[in-house]
């Protein structure tokens, strides 16, 4: 019974974020503005001397969910564990994007394409390739920013972990995901946009710190849900168990 709920929870917990990441890359490629989505207009600010709204990857919607994710597979089955995952995520990731590429490549059939006059679309086959097809500088991108900020987070979440094991989840996973997100935010942004499409330095930059801002942002209001999942696993678990597997973890 013990195995069985570790097994359980493992495979409950890899659903789960590998679900969001593979949904995280898929939406990605619309990007929305936050300030009109709840009814504002958009600020309009300048830094660098570039001008800002907060505008976003619709993919930041559900990244909170895989910072949480990884900061609870780390502390109960440590970092092969998450290396497990985030390798896996990328393979399928990778494959998801092949079948795109492989779906728009096909020829769409007449009756298909038919629709699109009665639905007010110019060309059902056009609106398809837009919705699934991004950039390979974008993909690329957001998949070496992706294992990079995998890496940073375990090793800070870890290091925390070996020093203060008494420390709360919270405060371990916080700081873990900041630094994280931190060079996730700058790598992403300068291989999709700055090698793929020759964007300026300080348009890399004020557009990189203005992404870390909002996931900054999101890191803090995901403390109450992440100690809510911590806690439901302990019960789930039962204490002495969920006291082994923590320390299992560290090495």
């Amino acid at each position: 019974m013990i195995q069985d709920k570790k097994s359980t929870l493992f495979a409950a917990l890899s659903m789960i974020f590998i679900t969001q990441v593979f949904l995280a890359e898929t939406i990605g490629v619309k990007i929305f503005s936050l300030e009109k989505t709840f009814g504002f207009s958009p600020l309009n600010y300048e830094l660098l001397g570039i001008s800002l709204s907060l505008n976003y990857t619709c993919g930041v919607l559900i990244w909170p969910v895989v910072f949480v994710m990884t900061d609870i597979i780390n502390d109960f089955y440590g970092k092969k564990g998450v290396a497990f995952l985030s390798t896996s995520a990328a393979i399928l990731i990778l494959y998801g994007f092949f079948v795109f590429k492989l779906a728009i490549f096909t020829q769409p059939a007449d009756f298909w394409e038919g629709m699109s006059a009665a639905q007010g679309v110019q060309s059902m086959n056009q609106a398809f390739s837009l919705v699934f097809a991004q950039s390979s500088w974008i993909i690329v991108g957001s998949l070496v920013a992706f294992i990079i900020g995998q890496m940073v987070d375990v090793f800070v979440f870890s290091q925390i972990k070996v020093r203060n094991f008494d420390a709360p989840i919270w405060v371990r996973a916080t700081l873990s995901t900041l630094v994280s997100q931190f060079i996730d935010s700058f790598v992403v942004i300068y291989i999709a946009f700055v090698i793929g499409q020759g964007w300026s330095l300080s348009q890399f930059i004020a557009i990189s710190i203005n992404n870390y801002f909002y996931k900054f942002s999101l890191a803090l209001l995901m403390i109450p849900i992440l100690m809510l999942i911590h806690r439901g696993i302990e019960r789930y678990l039962g204490a002495d168990l969920s006291l082994e597997m923590r320390k299992q973890a560290i090495s």
